[in-house]
């Protein structure tokens, strides 16, 4: 018997995330597992009259792929994949992993030489979605291999993933319409701030955000969803982060990453598993290593990490950062073939600083203004590290 779930994420997705409409060329992809739940989102594509474009990958396309290709291969882009980046109005991913170690074994540079080969076109993609001529989401199949990552069982698992969207409520959309509106009071305060400051356990990290644009995430690009994000001023990030949670990137897991900005650039990075691995992301190209995108983790139905980023990063109480490439309609100019979203707890005494005052405390926006005239915490003067820059990579 069907999961009624599924149907109930096809409408959310159809009609609520990319809003499909009469004509549209909507793209909808995912492995062979996604089999019922891209079947969903087809019919609910035809109804809206859209001509939707199914693309299923079979399971080891990928692992044959990196294991065979010649580095000309690699580097190959097709005419199909750049007509299709320019004619889709809207592009669906499903998510879902037979195995999600598959690719931990592929040489770092090979991997590098794909990225570096995909960014133009990575580019463009955010460039139409920027301009609002593409409409994008990313969601998830529950599956046993990343029900395996998580540490639940298959049927914990769909629990989990469903009632993270929502999907458990009886209006799904008016769930979601609720999330926006909540969103948008943090998204309104965050625009008026020029400078935040992230203090935490062996953390001490300033980034500007002066004239960028605050974008609520409520369900549209990613479901599900739960964050507010921007793209950092690219010169200005400083100071020392040491992430909490393991950064995961192509099946690959570094864990304790440790890194120092100076200038808006990485010019420091450790990890304690992964290290290798790290530093050649950091040299895919010369956006790599500034960040592309910071965000707050918002959605507080999400509290367990799973090793799966489109979850983890909404964890609420939650901070995540990517290294790379960002996203244009936040006004960030940042281009990379790299965007590693890394993840930092902040339920832990943690606080954030907006222009010098205290706007979030331990997981929490601190959504009460303190009476006219009342005196408000402030940062200490920020120690700027500095160090060597990090071996390249072999």
């Amino acid at each position: 018997m069907a999961d009624p779930r599924i149907e109930k994420l096809a409408r959310v997705l159809a009609h609520y995330s990319l809003r499909l409409k009469k004509g549209q060329l909507v793209r909808i992809r995912g492995s062979s597992l996604a089999a019922s739940h891209i079947a969903a989102v087809y019919k609910e594509a035809l109804a809206a009259g859209a001509f939707p474009a199914v693309r299923v990958d079979p399971e080891g396309l990928e692992d044959i792929y990196y294991r065979t290709a010649s580095d000309e291969q690699l580097r190959f882009i097709s005419d199909v994949d750049r007509l299709e980046v320019e004619k889709v109005d809207a592009d669906l991913r499903f998510l879902g992993s037979f195995n999600t170690r598959a690719l931990t074994r592929v040489p770092p540079g090979r991997m590098a030489l794909r990225r570096e080969a995909m960014r133009d076109l990575s580019r463009r993609f955010m460039e139409r979605a920027g301009q609002g001529a593409l409409n994008w989401c990313l969601t998830q199949v529950p599956t046993q291999a990343d029900a395996q990552e998580a540490e639940m069982s298959l049927a914990e698992y769909e629990d989990f993933v469903y009632t993270a969207g929502h999907l458990d409520r009886d209006d799904p959309v008016a769930a979601w319409e609720a999330v926006a509106r909540d969103q948008a009071g943090i998204v309104s305060l965050l625009e008026s701030i020029k400078t935040l400051r992230i203090v935490g356990p062996d953390t001490d990290l300033t980034v500007s955000v002066a004239g960028r644009h605050w974008i609520s995430a409520a369900g549209e690009r990613n479901f599900p969803d739960g964050e507010a994000f921007t793209g950092p001023v690219e010169d200005a990030t400083r100071g020392t982060v040491r992430f909490s949670f393991p950064a995961i990137y192509g099946g690959r897991e570094v864990t304790d990453v440790r890194l120092v900005f100076a200038g808006g650039r990485v010019t420091e990075a450790a990890a304690a598993k992964g290290q290798d691995f790290l530093r050649a992301m950091l040299d895919l190209d010369a956006g790599a290593r500034t960040l592309g995108e910071f965000a707050f983790g918002l959605n507080y139905d999400i509290q367990q990490f799973t090793r799966n980023i489109l979850f983890d990063e909404k964890i609420g109480g939650t901070l995540h950062m990517a290294l790379g490439a960002a996203y244009p309609e936040t006004g960030g100019r940042n281009v990379s073939g790299l965007h590693w979203d890394m993840i930092l707890e902040l339920r832990n005494g943690a606080e954030v600083f907006g222009d010098g005052e205290v706007i979030y405390r331990n997981g929490r926006f601190l959504t009460q203004a303190p009476p006219a005239g009342a005196a408000t915490t402030r940062a200490p003067a920020p120690r700027v590290t500095r160090s060597r820059k990090p071996a390249p990579r072999g």
